[in-house]
């Protein structure tokens, strides 16, 4: 029996390390992250220091999740979320599917007249990567206190009673990323996909008492290729590849 070959990260997903903001938000909380949504990707936060919140709003409403050191919190596509920082809140972040997420499965919640197309909106969320350090942040800033304003503003709405303003923003973000689908499918299925696959193979394998496929263990490690970067949420760490 052949099984079907994957020597990815486990489960295909993508990891990397986030220290959130802390910028005192619009509103004066402390600190704080982009509030925005995934339309394809479940994300899981590891918390491993500081203390927080996660804000979410879907269509069932708002929530606030507590964030300390040992949490697990996971959340779905559609799932608006906002982290704030009460302090040191430092995750290790899970992406699902190949660290999609960082492939453009993500909509800030900007203003609708930013949301009109793909270069408008790829206009409002660039931070130019040859500007100095300090310009960078001040666009980083700029940009999460903006898509801050529409969350807050969508989040008043959704408690009043009115769903409207939610739904119009949850389709202007499924018509911005609908260009990407193709490129996202291929990423899907050479990675969760093949992920699974092999896994159904050992299997199969294991049931007929066919172990070849131990014969070809290996080791990988890899350590991460970007530090300091601005992120929607914090300063990065990313790994290539995962």
């Amino acid at each position: 029996m052949v099984t079907s070959a994957y020597d990815g990260f486990p489960g295909a997903v993508g990891v990397s390390r986030l220290s959130v903001y802390d910028w005192p938000t619009v509103e004066g909380l402390p600190g704080g992250g982009t509030p925005h949504l995934h339309l394809a990707c479940t994300e899981g936060y590891v918390v491993t220091s500081g203390h927080g919140t996660v804000q979410t709003l879907t269509t069932s409403g708002y929530r606030e999740t507590p964030l300390e050191p040992g949490v697990v919190a996971w959340f779905t596509p559609g799932t608006i979320h906002r982290l704030v920082n009460d302090g040191g809140l430092e995750i290790t972040v899970v992406m699902q599917n190949s660290g999609l997420p960082e492939a453009g499965d993500a909509v800030l919640t900007l203003p609708p007249d930013r949301l009109v197309d793909e270069a408008t909106y790829a206009d409002a969320v660039r931070i130019p990567a040859d500007l100095p350090e300090a310009e960078q942040a001040r666009v980083a800033r700029a940009r999460r206190d903006l898509a801050t304003r529409r969350f807050l503003e969508l989040r008043a709405a959704t408690e009043a009673g009115d769903p409207g303003p939610l739904a119009e923003f949850q389709r202007a973000a499924a018509a911005l990323v609908r260009p990407r689908l193709d490129d996202w499918e291929r990423r899907w299925r050479e990675g969760a996909e093949a992920a699974a696959r092999a896994t159904g193979g050992h299997l199969d394998a294991l049931r007929e008492r066919d172990v070849r496929h131990l014969a070809e263990a290996r080791v990988a490690r890899t350590g991460p290729t970007a530090t300091g970067r601005f992120g929607m949420c914090g300063r990065l760490a990313v790994y290539q590849g995962i």
